[in-house]
């Protein structure tokens, strides 16, 4: 256990920060007296629940002077798939003013959510309605007052971030079973592009254009945006890419930035595959469960466009003929990687992506990455194993995929002097916190003394429980 968590805890030490068409509907220049406002998203689970689609049909902003809307396109969004993860949702301009609160107007919630006790899994989806407190059963407004004010200056960049808490949002019976009914809880701060919450650590898209005399390139990112993404000398590829080898058709992972202009500044920018098209998705089940996989059963969250009819289903895909040197991790490639994941570690509970080509109606695998995810859970009280300053792990009780592929067990999580820590002090921090919910951001491995998951953490959050 020790050796794997070694190589665990290297992995994070060598991970990314979680920093893990120009900008998103532009739709107002700036003046002298305007400023952009960039909003990102992510948010916190429910157990069992691996979708939960919300059309966001407008955000508004409160200020001492005026109400502008920094999102106007109703954009749907899946944020279930954003634990630990922060996407872009979109970018305008505002006067610059003091602003309070937002309000977020919502409509046609839709809830998938899988039964682990099948064979293979099952899904089902509910058209949500929201609580009849909340006004219509069919649309509601949520207002969220700021902790601190958003300070938007003439001629800069303010940012907005909001996490969907789907764990308090989504109503459940007494079995534990979900009703259908939403009653949305939503938290929401002022940062900074610079600061750790305001990064993006999720915008994955297929290659528009390349401009490398201007050094960026054009993705169609999510939610129909498509956006350019400078990159500098401190820009890190993967696997010896760069922008001069750039070239469609390509799936390109980004994190980074946002900038004044609506473009992203890469941190790190990741060729994921030349293929044609993808799936991505959680891992429910592998055909064998040991040995090389020769089938993989996942949800589907997210796909190229020839096979958008699969976003919210449950596909089993045969990966038999997937070279084993075509597993990849991503934003990370060295020696070790090969030996982290292949085709004898892919475990249920992981984020994973196939991509492949499409002819006939038929999706061919060619290659599989292993993705950044996050995991939510109860920390588990006393497992808290301090190394030396961050360099440890500490355990976490989930009672969702993780869990059910831990057979109740809590998932052992390793930790690194380069993990970032928010709302805590480090490892000290959880361990004079008793058993508190925390979520833990990283890449997920199998341990092969117990064939069971453990994670290397680039991102831990002790999530607030009240805004």
């Amino acid at each position: 256990m020790k050796k794997i968590l070694g190589i665990a805890l290297l992995l994070a030490l060598s991970m990314v920060g979680v920093g893990c068409g120009a900008g998103l509907n532009s739709s107002t220049s700036a003046s002298s007296q305007s400023s952009a406002v960039f909003v990102t998203g992510e948010d916190a689970p429910l157990a069992s629940v691996v979708g939960f689609d919300v059309t966001i049909n407008s955000i508004t902003l409160t200020g001492n002077n005026g109400s502008p809307q920094v999102l106007s396109t109703p954009t749907t969004v899946d944020f279930a798939r954003l634990l630990g993860l922060r996407s872009p949702l979109g970018f305008n301009t505002v006067p610059a003013d003091t602003y309070t609160s937002a309000t977020f107007s919502l409509s046609t919630p839709v809830i998938s959510y899988v039964d682990m006790s099948t064979s293979p899994p099952t899904l089902s989806t509910i058209n949500a309605t929201f609580s009849p407190t909340t006004g219509s059963t069919t649309q509601t407004t949520v207002t969220v007052n700021f902790p601190t004010a958003m300070v938007v200056g003439s001629n800069g960049l303010a940012g907005l971030r909001m996490e969907f808490d789907i764990r308090q949002s989504v109503a459940v019976d007494g079995n534990g079973q979900v009703t259908g009914v939403v009653n949305p809880v939503i938290y929401a701060n002022a940062v900074h592009a610079s600061d750790p919450n305001g990064q993006v650590t999720d915008l994955t898209g297929g290659l528009v254009s390349v401009n490398t005399g201007g050094n960026s390139f054009v993705i169609q990112g999510p939610y129909g945006h498509q956006l350019t993404v400078d990159v500098s000398n401190s820009t890190q590829f993967n696997s010896g890419w760069n922008i001069h080898d750039l070239a469609a058709p390509a799936i390109v992972g980004v994190q980074g930035s946002f900038q004044g202009d609506g473009s992203l500044m890469a941190s790190n920018v990741e060729v994921i595959t030349t293929s044609q098209t993808f799936i991505s998705g959680r891992v429910l089940a592998v055909n064998p469960t040991s040995g090389p996989v020769q089938q993989i059963t996942l949800w589907v969250g997210e796909t190229g466009a020839d096979l958008v009819s699969d976003v919210d289903t449950i596909q089993t895909i045969n990966v038999s003929l997937v070279d084993p040197k075509q597993y990849e991790i991503c934003f990370f490639d060295n020696l070790l990687t090969q030996g982290l994941f292949n085709d004898s570690t892919v475990i249920v509970g992981q984020r994973i992506f196939i991509g492949g080509s499409y002819s006939s109606n038929v999706f061919t695998p060619q290659m599989i990455s292993l993705r950044f995810q996050g995991v939510y859970g109860t920390l588990t009280q006393g497992s808290v194993n301090i190394v030396n300053g961050n360099v440890g792990s500490f355990q976490l009780q989930n009672n969702a995929l993780i869990g059910y592929s831990l057979g109740g067990a809590p998932l052992t999580v390793g930790t690194g002097n380069g993990t970032l820590f928010i709302n805590t002090t480090g490892l000290s921090g959880l361990q004079s916190s008793g058993s508190i919910p925390v979520v833990a951001g990283g890449l997920l491995f199998v341990n092969p003394l117990t064939s069971t998951p453990v994670m290397a953490a680039a991102l831990v959050v002790d999530p607030p429980e009240t805004q």
